[in-house]
């Protein structure tokens, strides 16, 4: 049995946010990593209110060493000839002008060790089998090592940022799938597909097509992410090997397959579910869940990692309260909550509506009437949680798009239609990788 403050379960950018904060404010952190990295990942996307947050754990340098500068968004849509771009410099707060793009390898394990340098017990192949709470609030933690062998841990304090594994939901059986929303995505890393030129080289390319949408992300090695994320129905339906159904895929996108003529692929193929959910319950006597352990939305604004590494950091301040002084447990929790919640809601809206055609019309054509696009470019960037004045122009944003949508109503209904049936398609059980043969 070891003794820590706080034990953090989960080696990604949450777990390393948490623990490096935590250790500089003086407490003990252990953190546990199922696995060993460098590992893939997706969610290579980064937004640009990522950036305060590495310059906090002093690794800004690092990122843009390894990530190409991203400037902006490409959207593309067949009813148009062109793409429409969105730069981060036309958003309100214009301090933020561009964010990076990452492979999630490179980047989670220069976090992890960056936590380690600032005194915290690192532990990677350590996979949490059991946790049980005290009255007290206090936790034992066991895991087990890749050899089989037990370890056990006892903190004051649990964090649980083990992303979609959520390992405290699985144990309080609190995890519900949303009813609004449900994905799939089938993804992987390619040489030699076209780039954009100059200042556009970074950015990341969004095509929509009939069963979703379509994300090109390059990399600073002249390398690109490629994947769809398309309804549960239609990546159920098939009947060949992951490599070949992507490429099927893209080739129902003329323009995104344009791209891949020299394409040569360099990593496995997956196809994974990716369904959105959320946990009934936030935090408890002695732990808070953080990042994907608490919620997965679909990834179509690249606001995974933003939102669990925003999360990541304003628990720490929760954590450090709670154990200085307990009786602020309460108003700490109910705060952040809000704070967390308010995100999580405001992206869903636009996640929720981007395959209904007027909310396609409004992106390909933006008009910055109300200071509308500024806003719109503010909520790409990630801008929910500063200062920053978001909310009229969000406001009157869906004021313009449900106005838009009333008056082509009947295109609107059948996609809704079309969309429902969608969320009808069943679940993706089981991961699939180009190696299964189909």
């Amino acid at each position: 049995m070891t003794d820590c403050d706080v034990l953090v379960i989960g080696g990604g950018p949450v777990g390393s946010t948490v623990s490096a904060l935590l250790a500089e404010k003086g407490w003990s952190v252990t953190q546990l990593e199922k696995d060993s990295h460098p590992k893939f990942h997706i969610g290579e996307s980064l937004l640009p209110m990522n950036l305060p947050i590495f310059k906090k754990l002093g690794v800004l340098d690092k990122v843009d060493e390894i990530g190409i500068r991203k400037y902006g968004v490409e959207f593309n849509c067949e009813s148009r000839d062109k793409p429409t771009t969105y730069y981060f410099a036309n958003a309100l707060d214009k301090n933020h002008p561009y964010a990076y793009e990452v492979q999630r390898d490179h980047l989670d394990k220069m976090l992890f060790e960056n936590a380690k340098s600032k005194g915290v017990a690192g532990l990677e192949d350590m996979r949490v089998v059991n946790v049980e709470f005290k009255e007290d609030g206090s936790s034992i933690t066991e895991a087990k090592d890749k050899d089989g062998n037990l370890h056990q841990w006892q903190a004051k304090y649990l964090v649980d940022a083990s992303g979609r594994g959520t390992v405290l939901g699985n144990k309080f059986k609190t995890k519900q799938r949303s009813k609004d929303h449900n994905s799939a995505a089938v993804f992987g890393h390619f040489s030699g597909v076209e780039r954009r030129q100059g200042k556009d080289e970074g950015n990341i390319s969004i095509y929509w097509f009939e069963h979703g949408w379509f994300w090109f992300i390059p990399f600073k090695d002249g390398t690109m992410s490629v994947g769809a994320v398309c309804w549960p129905y239609y990546l159920n339906s098939r009947k060949v090997g992951v490599e070949q159904f992507l490429m099927d895929t893209l080739a129902l996108c003329p323009a995104a397959l344009a791209r891949m003529r020299d394409a040569k692929l360099i990593s496995p193929v997956t196809a994974t579910g990716n369904f959105a959910y959320r946990l009934s319950e936030m935090s408890g006597k002695g732990y808070l869940i953080v990042g994907d352990a608490f919620a997965f939305i679909d990834p179509v604004f690249s606001s995974g990692v933003l939102l669990g590494m925003n999360a990541g950091l304003h628990s720490v301040d929760v954590v450090d309260g709670i154990l200085r002084n307990p009786a602020n447990e309460h108003k700490l929790l109910r705060n952040y909550k809000k704070m967390v919640l308010g995100g999580l809601t405001t992206f869903s809206w636009f996640i929720y509506r981007i395959t209904q055609p007027t909310m396609r019309n409004m992106f390909m054509g933006p008009r910055n009437w109300f200071r509308v696009e500024e806003g719109v470019m503010s909520l790409l960037a990630g801008d929910l949680f500063s200062e920053t004045k978001v909310k009229r122009p969000l406001f009157f944003f869906k004021i313009i798009y449900s106005i838009a949508y009333m008056l082509n109503w009947r295109v609107n209904r059948d996609a809704l239609k079309r969309r429902q049936i969608g969320l009808q398609g069943g679940p993706l059980e089981v991961e699939a990788t180009s190696s299964d043969g189909g």
